[in-house]
């Protein structure tokens, strides 16, 4: 509502806050749009909020009808009542507090009470006194919705979780200065019986604050604009003529509007600005525009493409982050490399054990699927040699005349975002890949991009070398203190060796003698405790090397661990279907123990430990299934069978790993599937005796041949 006593300068300060505000609300709500999903359960409730905000910021700035007024500010208020209720729906508070319904219910009728105030003020014959009743009803219900909302608005915020205040802040922040706004304008209305032009004028803008914090609540990567002040003068110079063009043409066509509109010109008009306005706020941060506009820039102002001071200090900055919020290593390797070719994501692929390249760190990129086989050893060699950083467009197309295309993966080619390929050579080795997803402006690139990425590419590698040094420095560190320890532990085996063979000796001396016997059977049951308890803590750790491989019944190995865990009621047998293997029963014995002892470990007592024997004609399958604490993914991917590194408090870590080169070492392979909070499941696969010989009588052709 606007009142017909306002001042020419308050009216042009009400005119130009509200269509500000009519503007970036239209703006938030197209942008929105699309990204409801941010806000949760209540996105779309805002969305149409912004929008009928929108249409009451505009109807104050274009129209003086009171009642036109009331009706779009009545169906703003019932809008944000109803993102309220949905924000408080997103957490179930709507069924736990019961007053929340009738409250929002209550509010939304007053709201519509005071409509219908509105329309007997405007449209029926009142005399003087009637009139200032009726406004002041008028002042007094937009107060009772006010202060309701915003006690709404404290609630909501006050009584949700850490985590759901994160989200919550900025609307909330937004909505009550909105009402805040409103707030202080009925009350000076109901108090002065009158309305004050001066707070009203500005209530615009307010809208324009509501729709800054909603869009900073639903914004992503806000963070990454960075500054590049070498070129700061260059591109804001060229911003600002753009703008200035953009302001000109504008206000030309909206003048011409308003000559040759007719009736609705005025209308017409601020519709006009309006949509270009909103048009201007959603184009100008496009990432692709901003990519558009600096390679045209560098390309016609700078004679380098690239600020090197500035890339290199952003690079060192990336990779030397290793604070308590800092990605892993890789990550940052990844983003190093992206950030210089502005890339939203990127893949790094290391060699693995056979020398094919695998997946080790992903940053920003996860609907890609990378095989396990990212990128094959017969590969290595080339790009070892030349150094060669691949541009995937032109692989595609068939225009590289340098590399054939049978050199790199069919997924990485079927991949639509894959753009490029930087290889990180140390020492004529190489040490890992990153693979770089397209940018927002894709352009060719030139002999300057391949000399930045391939010294990149070096100065990364030395990185990524220097660390894995320092984990194997590490590793190797940990097996000193490892053989130290089996050092005491030999020292415990030779004591009970000499008492063994004095008790021995003496034996053959004393043997009649009632107390000797005696003496001799306390020495030997403390003797074979000391042994037992020895043979329990090394029993799992070995040297990884089986003696002999022969044909076992996999149901015989079966029983007898199911034997060894005869008083444990957790460990079940689920199946056995008897095959002959290939193997040692020892060692084979050895893994599904510890297997099944690390079951039992991470399991609450009560939670059963399942053994099953399967074959498939090929192999003979063991699973050891628990429903324990489980393993994170990246856990099991990089740390599960790395020695030394163990979840149980005093473990020594290389149990898995000793099991892992037990299994490998019978031509088998161990599995793991895990998940945190429900269980894990390793599934070892021993080859059947006839798939035994002949993978027997392929090595064995395999060593003629070679020689």
């Amino acid at each position: 509502m606007t009142g017909s006593g306002t001042g020419p300068l308050w009216q042009l300060i009400e005119f130009f806050a509200h269509i500000a505000g009519g503007i970036a609300l239209a703006t938030v709500a197209i942008w929105l749009a699309g990204r409801r999903d941010r806000l949760g359960q209540a996105g779309t409730a805002i969305v149409v909020a912004l929008t009928l905000t929108a249409v009451w910021a505009l109807v104050v700035a274009a129209s003086q009808s009171l009642l036109l007024g009331a009706i779009t500010e009545t169906a703003r208020n019932l809008g944000w009542l109803a993102v309220l209720y949905r924000f408080f729906a997103s957490d179930g508070r709507h069924t736990s507090l019961a007053p929340i319904r009738p409250v929002v219910f209550a509010l939304a009728f007053v709201e519509l009470l005071n409509l219908a105030i509105s329309v007997v003020m405007t449209r029926a014959p009142l005399e003087p006194h009637m009139v200032d009743i009726a406004f002041s009803f008028h002042a007094m219900f937009r107060l009772l919705v006010t202060v309701g909302a915003l006690m709404l608005v404290h609630n909501l915020y006050a009584g949700a979780s850490e985590q759901a205040r994160t989200a919550l802040r900025w609307p909330a922040s937004g909505l009550a200065i909105l009402w805040i706004t409103d707030l202080n304008l009925y009350t000076v209305a109901y108090l002065g019986s009158g309305w004050p032009v001066e707070i009203a004028a500005v209530r615009g803008l307010a809208a324009v604050a509501l729709a800054l914090l909603v869009a900073m609540a639903a914004s992503k990567g806000r963070d990454d604009l960075r500054l590049r002040p070498s070129r700061a003068v260059t591109f804001q110079t060229f911003s600002l003529l753009i703008i200035g063009v953009y302001l000109v043409g504008m206000v030309a066509i909206a003048q011409w509007l308003s000559y040759a509109g007719g009736n609705f010109a005025r209308l017409m008009e601020l519709g006009f600005l309006t949509i270009a306005s909103a048009a201007a706020l959603l184009l100008l941060p496009s990432k692709r525009m901003r990519g558009w506009l600096k390679v045209t820039l560098t390309k016609h102002f700078f004679q380098h493409r690239y600020d090197y001071r500035e890339e290199w200090l952003r690079f060192t900055r990336t990779i030397g982050n290793s604070g308590g919020q800092a990605l892993p290593l890789g990550e940052r390797a990844v983003q190093a490399v992206a950030d210089i070719a502005e890339c939203p994501a990127g893949l790094l692929l290391a060699p693995g054990e056979d020398g094919d390249l695998a997946l080790a760190a992903r940053w920003n990129w996860p609907e890609i699927e990378v095989p396990g086989t990212a990128l094959s050893a017969a590969s290595v060699p080339f790009f070892e040699r030349e150094s060669f950083i691949a541009d995937l467009d032109e692989m595609r197309e068939g225009r590289s005349g340098k590399a054939d295309k049978s050199l790199f993966p069919e997924w990485l080619l079927d991949h639509p975002r894959a753009w490029a390929l930087v290889p990180l050579i140390h020492y004529e080795r190489l040490v890992g890949m990153i693979v770089l997803a397209r940018p927002s402006f894709s352009r060719k690139f030139d002999w300057e991009d391949f000399d930045l990425l391939r010294v990149v590419g070096q100065q990364l590698a030395s990185y990524l070398a220097e660390n894995s040094s320092q984990i194997a420095l590490v590793e190797a560190s940990r097996f000193d203190d490892f053989h130290r320890r089996i050092a005491f532990v030999m020292h415990d085996i030779k004591n009970l060796a000499s008492q063994l063979s004095l008790l021995a000796r003496n034996a053959e001396l004393h043997a009649d003698k009632k107390e000797f016997r005696d003496d001799m059977l306390v020495t030997l049951r403390n003797s074979a405790d000391k042994l037992n308890a020895l043979i329990a803590r090394l029993s799992r750790y070995g040297n990884g090397a089986v003696e002999s491989l022969e044909e076992i019944s996999a149901a015989t190995v079966t029983q007898s661990v199911l034997r060894r865990f005869a008083g444990n009621p957790q460990v079940m047998l689920a199946g056995c279907d008897d095959t002959l293997i290939t193997a040692n029963s020892e060692s084979l014995e050895q893994v599904l123990v510890h297997l099944i002892q690390n079951g039992i470990d991470a399991s609450k007592d009560e939670s059963p430990v399942f053994l099953s024997l399967t074959g498939d004609g090929l192999h003979a399958r063991f699973d050891v299934v628990d429903s324990g604490c489980g393993m994170s993914p990246e856990f099991t991917r990089s740390k599960l069978f790395k020695p030394f590194v163990s979840t149980k408090s005093g473990g020594f870590g290389i149990g898995a790993f000793e099991a892992r080169e037990l299994v490998r070492a019978m031509r088998g392979r161990l599995e793991v599937e895990s998940r945190e909070g429900l269980g894990s499941r390793f599934t070892v696969r021993i080859p059947a005796a006839g798939v035994a010989k002949i993978y027997e009588n392929v090595a064995s052709n395999e060593r003629k041949l070679a020689s």
